[in-house]
């Protein structure tokens, strides 16, 4: 079986020489239907007005003086606003990229990271995404962004892309490698399709490597459907996989006033103590890394 182009309008569905399908395993199926069926969410709501949806969170600060978020739709702009920042800083990471290089969003969701790295560098992106609902969700925003050509989603599994080898500029994952079981398997793709002396990048929520706030991870994991990894399993796959990382950022500081401003939300639940309680104690941290591929 050929492999799939990233150029292809619609990549194969199954791995190259008879793999595994894109959806192979019983984990797999899980977090491709919660997703599928995930179409009227808060994420949704924060991104109505710039069709720009997340499936992550945000970083940065917002007014606490008394007055200035009035009401929910005041906590809702000061949400999309502190997603897009994050958003924003992850790109900080890929500055130098431009109209003729090519990026693979890993876990892409319903576009919006992808947009926002086409807009901000010219480049083109390849989105995957084992949600049929997202990814049609995603080509339709790309439609009406007038990106289409340069911005392309794929029913896609970012563990067996299927992709030629070497064919990418960077790589990208914003908050969804908690989505996989062992992170190896997964640098290893990334650094079989990722051009030697090129990089990926990532921002993920991570365990503290003490083993401390262990209730709160694993309520943590149950929401979200996820298995959260310690810092340092991050460093140790990235290194084994041939990625050296340069830029190791820990930003719980900027990340925890997010989760204290949805609190104020009237769609809160009991998620948001839980990530209160995680930076409070130092149970999760808050990631970004940038790491350069090297090797033949």
């Amino acid at each position: 079986m050929r492999k799939a182009s990233l150029n292809s309008p619609e990549p194969e569905l199954n791995a190259p020489n008879g793999g595994p399908a894109v959806i192979d395993t019983a984990y797999e199926r899980e977090v491709a239907r919660m997703y599928d069926e995930k179409q009227n969410d808060f994420n949704l709501l924060l991104g109505k007005d710039t069709n720009l949806v997340h499936h992550h969170f945000g970083i940065g600060d917002f007014d606490r003086s008394p007055g200035a978020l009035r009401d929910e739709t005041e906590i809702q702009r000061r949400l999309h606003e502190l997603e897009n920042a994050q958003t924003e800083r992850l790109l900080d990471l890929l500055d130098g990229l431009g109209p003729e290089h090519r990026v693979f969003d890993g876990g892409s969701g319903r576009g919006g990271t992808a947009f926002m790295a086409h807009e901000r560098l010219g480049c083109s992106v390849d989105g995957a995404t084992i949600s049929r609902y997202q990814r049609g969700f995603a080509e339709r925003a790309a439609r009406e962004r007038g990106c289409a050509d340069r911005v392309r989603f794929h029913f896609m599994n970012m563990l067996r892309t299927g992709l030629p080898t070497a064919t990418v500029d960077a790589a990208l994952t914003n908050e969804v490698t908690m989505y996989v079981a062992d992170l190896r398997p997964l640098f290893a793709e990334f650094a079989r399709i990722v051009k030697p002396g090129d990089r990926y990048v990532l921002a993920t929520w991570a365990v503290d490597e003490s083993g401390t706030g262990d209730e709160i991870i694993a309520a943590i994991d149950r929401h979200y459907a996820c298995t959260m990894h310690t810092r340092g399993a991050y460093l140790r796959a990235l290194l084994a996989s041939g990625f050296v990382p340069y830029h190791v950022a820990q930003m719980d500081e900027d990340a925890l006033p997010y989760w204290e401003l949805r609190s104020r939300s009237e769609h809160s639940d009991t998620i948001e103590k839980l990530f209160i309680d995680g930076y409070d104690t130092s149970s999760i941290a808050y990631l970004m890394v940038a790491a350069e591929r090297i090797g033949p």
